[in-house]
């Protein structure tokens, strides 16, 4: 998550510490309506095909959807895909349930620029407590006094699917809503939408909170507001996303599970994309032109500056 390598920043005259969080009304009863439809609907329409529609589809979404579309490929371009392919992931990202494409480019920007920063605002760097950091994130945006100026590329700006997807990101929702609701009935409908969506955002907020808050870190960046750390239990079901330390050192990396041991299924779906013949220009940690003050932490000091191995 770097606007610093994806070029975006175009005015970085501004204050990343002084602001106020708002309220963000239709953020607020989107990600509300969806948990109480869970909370109450889920356990009333439980039956197993209906946990597997969940499963399946929550893994599709998130995998192929979040991590390889939006957050590997549109916002880092961490490789190169067909347009076709990057559409149709992009589109599964839509449907996790966040934002639309460059609603997801805007907040994965500024809130990299902030954590660069020696300081920045609570928000973005997940001081406050567990209670208070979950209404903050998932109902809530700052309001900087002086906010930074992004641009996203003219290619993807004027992207027509990109700029349907963003005006429609909510009502995207319909189409496989409808599809579930006709093969399954209401209990596909329930867990193939509400639950998949709240427990999508609720546990995109939870790994936020926790990888900037402590953990496991084989890379540290001097200098900064915030460091990144690696949650490595929960590397299966985050499809990689837990490894935030790594992924704070090497933005640009394809690859988020660098070191031995770390299970990246996102990386294991762009390798196979490659095999065949779908996927190009795959950046990894020793092509990437090294943070400003990025070392190795952990470690003894003759592998310190070592780059990680074992990178295919």
């Amino acid at each position: 998550m770097s606007s610093i390598s994806t070029g975006r920043m175009i005015d970085d005259s501004s204050d990343p510490v002084k602001g106020r969080v708002v309220w963000m009304p239709a953020k607020s009863i989107w990600i509300t309506a969806m948990s109480l439809i869970a909370i109450i609907g889920g356990p009333a329409t439980f039956t197993w095909s209906a946990f597997a529609v969940f499963t399946l589809s929550t893994a599709i979404t998130i995998c192929l959807g979040h991590s390889v579309g939006m957050h590997r490929l549109l916002i880092h371009r961490s490789f190169r895909t067909p347009l076709w392919i990057e559409h149709f992931l992009v589109y599964l990202g839509t449907l996790v349930g966040m934002a639309g494409p460059f609603g997801m480019i805007y907040a994965h920007d500024i809130r990299d620029w902030a954590q660069r920063q020696r300081n920045c605002h609570d928000l973005y760097a997940h001081r406050q407590s567990f209670l208070v950091d979950a209404f903050w994130q998932m109902h809530c945006a700052v309001t900087l006094a002086h906010p930074p100026r992004f641009e996203i590329e003219e290619r993807v700006r004027h992207d027509r699917f990109y700029r349907l997807l963003e005006a429609t990101w909510m009502a995207q929702q319909l189409p496989p809503a409808l599809a579930l609701f006709a093969f399954g009935g209401l209990s596909w409908l329930v867990w193939g939408s509400a639950v998949r969506i709240s427990v999508s955002l609720i546990g995109h907020w939870l790994v936020g909170h926790f990888a900037h808050r402590g953990g496991h870190q084989g890379w540290s960046v001097d200098h900064v507001a915030v460091q990144g750390y690696n949650l490595p239990r929960f590397g299966l079901i985050t499809f990689g996303e837990s490894f935030h330390g790594n992924h704070h050192a090497f933005p640009e990396s394809a690859r988020l599970g660098i070191e031995q041991g770390q299970l990246d299924l996102g990386w294991h779906f762009i390798r196979l994309l490659e095999r065949l013949g779908l996927a190009s220009a795959i950046k990894l940690p020793h092509m990437i032109m090294p943070r400003k003050g990025l070392r190795r932490v952990g470690l003894p000091r003759d592998v310190g500056n070592r780059r990680p191995v074992g990178q295919r």
